[in-house]
């Protein structure tokens, strides 16, 4: 299985961007598995921004809630995040992540699912 993620880049603060993430080679064994959005930045530990279920069920941090939406292909696997009205604080690697199989969203089982490269998001002010 593998994870692209795309869409990083650098935007002063207030801007938007869009983040994608493609997945292949996944099959489906109990129906779409949760995928979710994370970041890291610099000496900090990685959080989760935004979720998104089996379901079609999302819940986002607070950090980043009325402002990021995450999005997924009804045919694909295919993630979206929609970031708007970034601030400095939003800089950080951005990685897309899928369980192995679970449909609800377990930080902890995506811990132990697929992970993409990441890509970076940085936000001047």
């Amino acid at each position: 299985v593998q994870l692209v993620e795309s869409g990083g880049g650098s935007v002063q603060a207030g801007g938007s961007l869009r983040l994608s993430c493609v997945v292949s080679g996944y099959i489906y064994r109990r129906g779409r598995p949760c995928m979710a959005w994370f970041r890291q930045a610099p000496g900090k530990e990685r959080e989760g921004v935004a979720f998104i279920s089996g379901a079609r069920r999302t819940t986002y941090a607070d950090s980043v809630k009325d402002r990021f939406t995450i999005s997924q292909d009804s045919a694909k696997l295919t993630l979206w995040l929609e970031m708007n009205s970034l601030k400095p604080e939003d800089t950080a690697m951005y990685y897309c992540a899928s369980d192995r199989d679970r449909s609800d969203c377990d930080p902890l089982s995506l811990e132990r699912g697929y992970w993409g490269q990441g890509t970076q998001v940085t936000v001047s002010s």
